[in-house]
């Protein structure tokens, strides 16, 4: 689990915020549970780096508050329009129990042992993410999609999906498609087995080595020269 360090704040107006973000930090706020809401700060550039993991939105962190640890969910970063740069944060804490919604990523395993795929089959991803609603402490780090053995015209739904517990997708009533293993646009063409290559080459040969028309000069053979005129 990734760790983050932040600090309490007490800003009470913009300029103590621009301040704030000049020296290099990030404002921030922690709600949720039964506690009162805390303004927090954190280093922007430790902030950027956990950004930068796949799937930081989706994934519990502990959060030293005054050295003191807790663990959160980041729920939305706020970005500078112009530069792109994170503004503000917000965290939630995670409470046992409690219910929440998440988009949580879709992974694939196992491509090297389709048959499928082997066979030059084209995965057709129609959900990378799928919101879940599900008990902050059971929150899943992805939803596994296991290729093994899986063929040309094949489909993963909602259905096929083994959740937790308490878990369960947000969209209900129907038994949506994750993704479809369809056949490619060009088949590939079978390798020929060596004895017909074998069979095409001596073909080749004996064309190669047809008689020569009459009308071309044999080897060995001198085309007489005219009579001379007496």
């Amino acid at each position: 689990m990734n760790s983050l360090e932040a600090n309490t704040r007490n800003t009470k107006s913009k300029g103590d915020v621009r301040s704030l973000r000049l020296a290099g930090n990030i404002p921030g706020i922690v709600y949720g549970g039964t506690e009162q809401n805390q303004k927090v700060t954190v280093l922007k550039k430790t902030l950027k780096t956990l950004i930068a993991k796949e799937n930081f939105l989706s994934n519990i962190i502990t959060l030293n508050l005054d050295g003191k640890p807790q663990n959160v969910l980041p729920r939305e970063i706020t970005y500078n329009v112009v530069s792109d740069e994170p503004t503000h944060i917000d965290f939630l804490r995670v409470v046992s129990g409690v219910k929440i919604r998440i988009e949580v990523p879709v992974q694939f395993i196992n491509h090297e042992t389709s048959p499928g795929l082997k066979r030059g089959g084209v995965l057709n991803i129609v959900r990378r993410k799928i919101e879940l609603k599900c008990p902050s402490e059971k929150i899943p780090e992805a939803i596994v999609i296991d290729l093994d053995g899986i063929d040309i015209g094949e489909s993963f739904k909602i259905s096929s999906v083994k959740l937790e517990e308490g878990v369960t997708p947000t969209i209900i009533g129907r038994d949506f498609v994750i993704a479809t293993l369809a056949a490619p646009t060009v088949m590939k063409e079978p390798e020929k087995p060596a004895e017909v290559e074998a069979t095409d080459e001596a073909a080749a040969d004996g064309k190669d080595a047809s008689p020569a028309s009459d009308g071309d000069k044999k080897e060995g053979e001198d085309k007489k020269a005219p009579e001379e005129k007496k």
